[in-house]
């Protein structure tokens, strides 16, 4: 994946310092799998290939390692995280628990401005074609998750939810080209949506009980 290719949270917009846009390439390039599970990252090489310095990038690393997307070893260098299946049934546990938390949540008290980014969201989610790129339907689908989580107003749940989402993007990325309607599993996130916008606590929370539900479903029938 170049530098140019867009991302699904750029900080560099935000006025994020170098760590964070560092953090936020390389992350993404773990979720999508870009970087392989097992890949060794050269922090001197990858520091070079993004423009920052070294302190920035190792920054980032460090944090990537907290989110268990990159593991050190002593004298062997730093690798992307193995992409382990039985985390599958972990990580549906805790996302059917609190995911529609966060919908119902941002349905109650997402700001207008929140509201108003959903809204546009889903009217572009809607027009996803079944033709389209699987990983670029992959990557809306992701940005969808994070506007929600951001939407509940939660920093801490926020957290929470992105690494979670980050790990179970990672699953659905070694199946993707074996995964059939990946088009129609990310517009089912339009209802949702609209929900939220509509403020139906509700409905936003049973839509993504049925949709996290479903994703684990879709994996365990490609097993």
């Amino acid at each position: 994946m170049s530098l140019a290719h867009s991302s699904v949270a750029d900080p560099a917009s935000n006025g994020g310092t170098n760590a964070d846009r560092a953090y936020e390439i390389v992350r993404e390039r773990l979720v999508m799998l870009d970087i392989r599970p097992g890949e060794p990252i050269n922090d001197d090489r990858l520091a070079e290939e993004l423009g920052f310095g070294r302190t920035p990038v190792r920054e980032a690393l460090k944090r990537l390692e907290r989110e268990r997307l990159v593991i050190a070893y002593p004298r062997r260098g730093t690798f992307a995280t193995a992409v382990d299946m039985t985390d599958l049934a972990d990580i549906s546990e805790i996302r059917k628990q609190l995911e529609p938390t966060a919908a119902a949540r941002a349905a109650r008290t997402a700001s207008q401005d929140a509201r108003a980014r959903l809204s546009a969201l889903a009217d572009e989610i809607a027009e996803i074609d079944d033709s389209e790129d699987p990983r670029d339907v992959l990557r809306k689908d992701v940005r969808v998750h994070r506007e929600i989580y951001r939407a509940s107003g939660n920093p801490h749940l926020e957290d929470i939810l992105v690494s979670l989402d980050a790990h179970a993007t990672r699953i659905w990325c070694l199946f993707l080209d074996r995964l059939p309607d990946v088009a129609a599993h990310v517009r089912e996130h339009v209802a949702l949506l609209r929900a939220i916008v509509d403020g139906d606590g509700d409905t936003a929370s049973a839509l993504t009980l049925s949709h996290v539900a479903g994703f684990e479903q879709a994996i365990r029938d490609l097993l």
